[in-house]
């Protein structure tokens, strides 16, 4: 038996009833909006930290599902401005900004369901935490409770995307947790992702590459030159295959089989390509709308777009995990439906089946070695 612990932030009594987003609205399995109760939880929130930090002039913004505020003014005045402009006497929301968010989380964290959850992993209690919240305060808290493995610096947030023919799938990380990274951390990143691949995706010495500009050993920034220089004169010690520098067009080509970059640039790759795939299947309907004959002709293809739809559906790899800590913890969209966290927690499941951590570990070790000469830069 495999416990599996999902996350649900939110003011609504438990137990609860089961809920999923449709249209951009939290809708329970009795046809309830529940985003009211969620949204007057929140102004409690809000209003318990202004009373504490005594903020007296807010921006109301909308732009996050988090309802996250920014702090216009000083203290002195009594009045508020709306996302529109308008000067309000009263406003019901308040905050300073999301950096703040997540300092107040961090400070808080034992309160929070979030670390909660996290901490039942680190007890042994559950197997996995599994969470549609805030990545950067989930990645903290996880970090926090579970720490990192001997030998990885930090951890990153991995899953494998759609690519090549067939069922292929590229690992490809870091996916948003580390903004910026030296060369050992990508080293690092190399490390979990070569086990990640063999270990969950079955690929006996993955093709390893480096997201670049392009694929000549001159393009890029010194980080990523230094990096390949030193992988490529110990191609030989390592248990990939390293090909080197990759582009953005490689990902979804199947000439590579890891993808290693940073969080910045990993997380504009991921949104791309869910963002690809809803074009994709916007476009096909529309022009299939267009014509009786094309509606005939879809009636014949009906197996071909259900595998298509499976290849390309953001929600048959909903999840992602913080690979390299000493606990497993499943980061999935906000805006995650009932099929996208059921795969989620599917995911979970295969994760913890497998002795992910020890060989991470292990591999570590045997590298180290390696990895020292990325200190020398001359």
């Amino acid at each position: 038996l495999v416990t599996i612990c999902p996350e649900m932030m939110g003011g609504l009594p438990c137990p609860r009833l089961s809920s999923e987003v449709r249209h951009y609205r939290v809708i329970n399995l009795e046809g309830d909006d529940e985003v009211v109760a969620m949204q007057l939880d929140a102004q409690g929130e809000y209003l318990l930290i202004v009373s504490e930090k005594d903020f007296a002039k807010a921006f109301v913004s909308s732009i996050d599902d988090s309802l996250f505020l920014h702090a216009l003014g000083s203290l002195g005045t009594s009045s508020f401005l709306t996302g529109d402009g308008n000067i309000q006497s009263q406003v019901l929301f308040f905050f300073s900004s999301a950096s703040f968010m997540h300092r107040a989380a961090l400070r808080h964290a034992q309160d929070t369901s979030m670390y909660m959850a996290i901490k039942d992993v680190r007890e042994g209690k559950s197997a996995a935490v599994i969470s549609a919240g805030n990545t950067g305060i989930l990645m903290s808290l996880s970090k926090l409770a579970l720490k990192t493995i001997d030998g990885i610096s930090r951890p990153a947030i991995t899953t494998m995307l759609p690519s090549g023919a067939g069922d292929s799938r590229v690992v490809v990380l870091d996916l948003g947790a580390n903004v910026q990274c030296d060369e050992a951390i990508l080293f690092d990143f190399a490390v979990l992702g070569s086990v990640y691949a063999e270990v969950v995706g079955k690929m006996p010495r993955p093709k390893l590459g480096v997201l670049n500009i392009g694929s000549e050993e001159t393009k890029g920034n010194e980080t990523l030159i230094h990096l390949n220089k030193v992988l490529t004169e110990h191609k030989d010690k390592l248990p990939y295959e390293y090909i080197g520098f990759v582009e953005g067009n490689d990902i979804s080509a199947g000439r590579v089989q890891v993808v290693v970059t940073d969080g910045f640039t990993g997380n504009i790759v991921l949104k791309t390509v869910e963002g690809t795939a809803k074009l994709v299947k916007r476009v096909v309907v529309e022009n299939f709308k267009k014509s009786v004959l094309a509606i005939i002709g879809a009636f014949f293809l009906v197996h071909v777009f259900k595998r298509l739809k499976h290849k390309i559906d953001p929600r048959s790899y909903a999840g992602a995990t913080f690979l390299g800590l000493r606990g497993f913890a499943v980061k999935t969209h906000g805006n995650s439906d009932a099929l996208a966290f059921a795969n989620a927690i599917k995911y979970a499941f295969d994760l913890t089946k497998a002795n992910l951590n020890g060989l991470i570990e292990e591999r570590a070790r045997a590298l180290a070695s390696v990895r020292e000469k990325l200190q020398d830069k001359e």
